[in-house]
């Protein structure tokens, strides 16, 4: 069983372990910013110990590595405080003291307290420093142990947990990739299969459109603009054209018609009623059927079949904070959440619009997907513009 020696007390010969408590009053306190802080020694320099009771508010004590994972299992069984800071003696041996701190590592209730060497009994025969840095955070002669010490466990900790949240961050970073690259795989699938057949049911339906707008106005039947998707990748993106040759260039002009405001700093630019549509535009645009070209970005990969709207590139140069990035971590999408979004959407706002982006990036998966895929039927037929 453990046993507690006071501090006044001798040290027993050859003990398996101790547990020391200091007990302090409060106006003879040396150390009272460390109230509280344990230590573990593992070795068998007892004059080492001393120097740490007089400095911590108690702490274990173990010959061996074996006896001090013994204190550690019944640390947990007792539901003890764990200690601030391990200290091994020099003389251990290297090997079994690795293995002692492998073991501490690769417990997320140790992995964060520190390791230090106590080099206060170490022979000229000094080990290989740089085996020594693999092994111990620091290295200290505990004879000299002051209040210095303490604010070196307090720097050592913040390092080792600033170390160990960045090391997390990467754990989940990786995690997310693996998750992103499974969703996308099934996704890449899905969206083949099902352009594949879009294309096939509604190419009569694309060829009398195309015959329409001919018809109608000369220049192209295709209205292509680059746009950002997923991580800004920039790609052709492919509309039946609703609009009179040279509708660009006048977006400058119609700005005080801008629906989102006409402040430079604005991200999105819509106009209701636009004057530059032709009457087959207003159609398709009102019918979301100038949309239907898009089956084939999605073929060609530039697309998903749901995601965040493809910005054109003046606008998703607005968007390059870390805030709003988030939204170009999905790709983007013939239907979204913007396009199933029934209330009010003729008045939404910028920031809402982004803000929907958002929050489809970080729910995107196969299921809710499908569930934005079934509640699109419904939004098709609009009177503005998507």
């Amino acid at each position: 069983m453990e046993s507690i020696v006071p501090l006044t007390a001798a040290p027993q010969t050859a003990p398996t372990y101790r547990r020391y408590s200091v007990y302090r009053e409060q106006d003879k306190a040396p150390v009272a910013r460390i109230l509280s802080r344990e230590f573990f020694y593992i070795g068998k320099n007892t004059r080492s110990i001393d120097y740490l009771v007089n400095l911590f508010d108690g702490g274990y004590a173990a010959e061996n590595t074996v006896k001090a994972l013994n204190i550690l299992k019944r640390i947990e069984q007792q539901q003890k405080s764990y200690p601030q800071v391990f200290i091994i003696d020099s003389e251990m041996s290297l090997p079994a003291v690795a293995e002692l701190v492998n073991y501490l590592r690769a417990d997320v209730r140790f992995r964060g307290i520190p390791v230090i060497m106590d080099k206060s009994t170490s022979s000229n025969d000094c080990p290989d420093p740089a085996m020594l840095m693999r092994i111990f955070d620091d290295v200290i002669d505990a004879r000299k142990a002051d209040n210095k010490l303490v604010q070196r466990i307090q720097f050592l900790e913040k390092v080792k947990q600033r170390s160990l949240k960045k090391s997390q961050e990467k754990l989940d970073i990786l995690a997310a990739l693996r998750k992103n690259a499974t969703l996308n795989s099934g996704r890449r699938l899905f969206d083949i299969f099902f352009a594949s057949v879009a294309i096939l049911v509604t190419l009569p339906l694309m060829l009398l459109i195309a015959a329409a707008i001919k018809l109608e106005s000369n220049g192209p039947v295709l209205y292509i603009s680059k746009r950002a998707g997923r991580g800004y990748r920039v790609f052709n993106f492919l509309k039946f054209r609703t609009m009179r040759c040279g509708a660009e260039k006048q977006v400058e002009q119609l700005k005080h018609l801008n629906t989102f405001g006409e402040e430079k700093e604005k991200v999105f630019f819509k106009v209701t009623n636009d004057p530059r549509t032709t009457r087959i535009g207003k159609m398709l645009r009102n019918t979301s059927l100038d949309e239907l070209p898009q089956f084939f970005n999605v073929l060609l990969g530039d697309m998903s079949l749901v995601g965040n709207r493809p910005l054109p590139l003046y606008e998703a140069s607005m968007l390059t904070t870390d805030e709003f990035s988030i939204r170009f971590m999905a790709p983007a999408g013939i239907t979204g959440l913007w396009q199933i979004h029934k209330k009010n959407r003729h008045c939404m706002t910028t920031e809402e619009r982004i803000r929907l982006d958002i929050t489809y990036s970080q729910k995107q998966n196969f299921l809710y997907d499908l569930w934005i895929i079934a509640q699109t039927p419904p939004a098709l037929i609009q009177k503005e513009n998507a």
